[in-house]
């Protein structure tokens, strides 16, 4: 997921050659050598255990990083000093609260979050993960068509609540949820507003085990039950029920790359020549805050007295979560769930392993891939089809660069960074746009 600099294109070039990481999902996990199945739908080590793994089709349940747990706090973005380029992290919460793929960049207090020509946008994963409780984030949308901004929750097995803000209304947020990322599209609902781009607004998602509210602005813009979710061909409740990481992200969903579907639905193709790449460079949503209030039960589901949340059945459903004390930091790039510690420096200086490095095998994201669930990419899929549950997320979790979503990645095509176009406009987005493209400049060159 990171476009952030030449130095990235050069890793991911010098990477094992020509090598592609093996697709994976539930009806294909990943082999031993790459137990890891990424939220990508590809295999690999590193960061493909990190945030986004999938324990149902990794190589084994505990081939994935244990995920830190749930903590209540508001993140402002004064700078970019709390987030961690995915090319650093290697899953220290107490380090960073973001884990940043694509080019965020400090604005006046804001992060912004750009998209550039040639670029795939820029996404901010939260370094915890929420099992229930209430998130409220406050920004501006970006604009245009092809163009869109999202504010979500998504688990490691794919469980999902959204916000989602397609350039070319500025007058809707649209609603939405997803169980293991099974494709229903029954689910999306319009919840209507002022101008998304000029005005900032308040946007809450409460989730408790039995109902999920939506609120804007303090108002409530629609509810949904788990009580109302039952699918009796499954057997099961087809509702979000997992730890989930928050998610804040900008990407073109008008490439045309994309299945025709998440193209129409994003109100067409991207127009590089727009009025804000001309003056800016860039299209660019402006994040003001976040604020993430855990949901504290006393006894499971939704706790969080532990360190960190494991998965301990393959059914992914909240009975399989434990809120443990195994830790959640990997040693190097080189290691996993079952050898956190392959390519640790010892006391001389040398490595367990081979030398810890930054490939596209290791970072999940930097060889393309699909961004998880492209929800938007059919419009014939329904959860009532008489397919069952395993087999409908099988075939969501399964997608790899090749399946024409978007890509939330660097682009194995030789695309431009978004780097590459941050210095157009710097009469429009002034000093701290600068001083942050070279603070994080410096970090990753690191």
């Amino acid at each position: 997921m990171v476009r952030s600099s030449s130095l990235l294109a050069v890793l991911a070039t010098a990477s094992l050659a020509s090598a592609t990481a093996p697709s994976c999902g539930l009806t294909n996990k990943c082999p031993s050598d790459t137990p890891c199945c990424s939220q990508y739908g590809q295999c690999g080590v590193g960061a493909y255990c990190l945030g986004g793994c999938d324990p149902r089709s990794s190589f084994s349940l505990d081939s994935c990083t244990p995920e830190p747990v749930c903590k209540s706090q508001t993140y402002t973005f004064e700078n970019l000093d709390r987030i961690a380029p995915n090319t650093k992290y290697l899953g220290d919460a107490s380090q960073a609260d973001w884990v940043s793929s694509g080019q965020p960049v400090s604005y006046q207090n804001n992060v912004l979050l750009t998209m550039a020509p040639d670029s795939v946008g820029t996404l901010l994963a939260s370094t915890t993960y929420m099992w229930y409780g209430n998130v409220q984030a406050t920004f501006k949308t970006s604009r245009g068509q092809g163009v869109v901004t999202a504010f979500i929750l998504l688990s490691d097995v794919k469980d999902e609540i959204d916000y989602e803000f397609v350039g070319v209304d500025l007058e809707d947020a649209q609603s939405n949820y997803y169980f293991q990322g099974i494709p229903d599209y029954t689910h999306s609902k319009n919840i209507s507003l002022s101008d998304t781009f000029n005005n900032y607004h308040t946007y809450e998602i409460d989730w408790t085990p039995d109902t999920i509210t939506w609120k804007v602005d303090g108002q409530v813009g629609r509810t949904q039950k788990r009580s109302d979710t039952w699918n009796a061909t499954s057997n099961q409740w087809m509702y979000p029920q997992t730890p989930s990481r928050v998610q804040l992200s900008l990407w073109p969903a008008g490439l045309a790359s994309n299945g025709e579907g998440t193209v129409d639905w994003a109100g067409g193709l991207v127009d590089w020549n727009s009025q804000d790449i001309k003056n800016n460079g860039y299209y660019y949503a402006t994040f003001q805050s976040v604020t993430i209030s855990c949901y504290n039960a006393t006894s499971a589901p939704g706790t969080n007295t532990g360190v960190s949340y494991t998965y301990n059945g393959n059914t992914g459903t909240n009975d399989t979560v434990v809120d443990g004390t195994d830790k959640t930091v990997l040693s190097s790039f080189l290691a996993t769930g079952t050898n956190m510690t392959l390519g640790a420096q010892s006391s001389s200086g040398t490595s367990s392993g081979s030398t810890p490095s930054t490939t596209a095998e290791t970072v999940p994201g930097l060889t393309g891939g699909d961004p998880g669930v492209d929800s938007h990419a059919s419009s014939s899929a329904d959860s009532g089809s008489g397919s069952t549950a395993t087999q409908s997320a099988g075939s969501s979790a399964s997608s790899s660069s090749s399946s024409g979503g978007f890509s939330q990645g660097g682009s194995s095509t030789g695309s431009k960074s978004g780097a590459d176009k941050l210095g157009v406009g710097q009469d429009k987005l002034k000093g701290s746009v600068f001083a942050g493209i070279v603070a994080l400049m410096a970090m990753m060159a690191l």
